[in-house]
């Protein structure tokens, strides 16, 4: 595989000790980020990848963690796997997705 899983309990240390450093990207669709969002994500829904693909190494680091995040994990991990093919070498599947975080890390971000 060419992208690190990381856990939700793994990130949300990551993500407290580190904020700054990382690049957030929730895949989710508009509708799913009105139900349940987590802050400092930048989202890039996968239907609208036309409008943001070509974009994306200037939006970007391709060198600094990046860490992808949707409801479960499937769709977040399909982005993974084609922000390494844009050369992005240090990327990161958050496993179980918004879902999981909720059940495992902070019980106040609804669940859908």
């Amino acid at each position: 595989m060419p992208f690190s899983q990381i856990s939700t309990t793994d990130f949300a240390i990551k993500k407290a000790t580190a904020a700054n450093s990382l690049q957030l990207i929730d895949v989710r669709e508009p509708a799913e980020i009105e139900i349940a969002a987590l802050s400092d994500f930048t989202v890039l829904s996968l239907s609208e990848y036309a409008n943001w693909s070509s974009t994306i190494k200037e939006r970007f680091d391709p060198q600094q963690e990046t860490y992808v995040l949707c409801h479960h994990g499937v769709r977040s991990a399909q982005m993974c796997g084609w922000l390494v093919e844009q050369g992005f070498t240090n990327v990161y599947n958050i496993l179980g997705g918004i879902d999981a975080y909720a059940v495992m890390v902070d019980t106040s971000v609804s669940r859908y």
